[in-house]
């Protein structure tokens, strides 16, 4: 149980060492990411929609 404790004890003295970000870097970090998940998201969906249409002409030729 001692160990459990100052494990404990030694993680909140480390947060405490940490420096947080400011909420408006947060929103900013949390809209640019949402920004890149769309366009990462839309692009996988187009190339997805090339392949499937050139299988579909490959497997329709025989």
């Amino acid at each position: 149980m001692k160990k459990a404790i100052d494990f404990l004890k030694q993680s909140i003295g480390e947060l405490k060492k940490s420096t947080w970000l400011s909420r408006q870097e947060v929103v900013q970090s949390t809209i640019l990411v949402a920004i890149v998940v769309a366009l990462v998201a839309a692009y996988v969906s187009v190339i997805d929609l090339g392949l499937t249409k050139i299988l579909g002409v490959i497997m329709g030729a025989r």
